[in-house]
């Protein structure tokens, strides 16, 4: 079976471009605001490309990244340099299943954009859970945004989902076909970008893997590790979660 961490080496010179024509900063607002109130040491899980680290860093927080892609995160301490925040950040490569921190040492951790969703298998779920467990403080927070019901999405092949100059002298096309396992819940992106740049053309490949459970389920999971619920929100600016939410946002605690 398809690993959740593959492809985001390969991945990693297209997020900015891609996200910036499609979740853009439409989620980043709430997680500064997050991390105002909770000024203590933060962690950020799967932090990918500092696409929310650096806004936070900027807002004032202390943060560490961590992340299991090492393309990801030179991109990210790129990104803080050209912030001038580099020196309030950790940017450190780890696995979340098993977190290379100290316990008790983080106030907020948060899990943007659906990073949970990219464990594949119930035990790797149930080892991050235990791990996060293990490094928030009595008292911290434990943010995790999810993608709503990717198994729900429909199966196409070899669709032009965007396109668009980058930088100055290069187009990207994106050709995108999707999978779904529906036995193991899991939905398969099959990307292709196609990068041109004056005669030249260059195609790259690679398939991103994510795994859905219900808000309830994710619930129950979270409350066997040994957290408390404190909110479940359907977007980005506090309104209660139901099922036509536009966004799946869980607030927990250690209880």
């Amino acid at each position: 079976m398809t690993e959740g961490w593959q492809g985001w080496d390969e991945y990693a010179p297209f997020y900015d471009w891609e996200n910036a024509r499609t979740v853009g900063r439409r989620d980043v607002a709430f997680w500064r605001h997050l991390a105002a109130d909770h000024p203590g040491p933060i962690l950020e899980l799967g932090c990918g490309t500092g696409r929310i680290a650096v806004p936070v860093l900027k807002g004032g927080g202390r943060l560490v990244g961590v992340d299991r892609s090492g393309p990801m995160l030179a991109r990210a301490r790129r990104r803080a340099a050209r912030a001038g925040v580099r020196g309030c950040a950790a940017f450190v490569r780890g696995d979340i299943r098993a977190l290379p921190f100290r316990a008790d040492r983080f106030e907020l951790v948060m899990a943007p954009y659906g990073i949970l969703q990219s464990l594949t298998r119930e035990r790797d779920l149930r080892a991050t859970l235990s791990s996060v467990a293990g490094v928030l403080r009595a008292g911290g927070l434990f943010g995790i945004d999810l993608v709503p019901d990717l198994p729900r999405w429909q199966e196409y092949e070899r669709k032009v989902s965007l396109q668009g100059r980058r930088g100055g002298a290069s187009t990207l096309t994106l050709i995108e076909s999707v999978r779904q396992d529906r036995r193991r819940r899991l939905t398969i992106f099959d990307q292709e970008y196609v990068e041109r740049r004056g005669r030249e053309r260059r195609v790259h490949r690679f398939a991103l893997t994510f795994r859905t459970l219900s808000v309830p389920e994710m619930v129950s999971r979270l409350e066997a590790a040994g957290f408390s619920i404190h909110a479940i929100l359907g977007d980005y600016r506090g309104k209660p979660w139901d099922d036509r939410a536009e966004v799946w946002v869980i607030l927990a605690g250690r209880s």
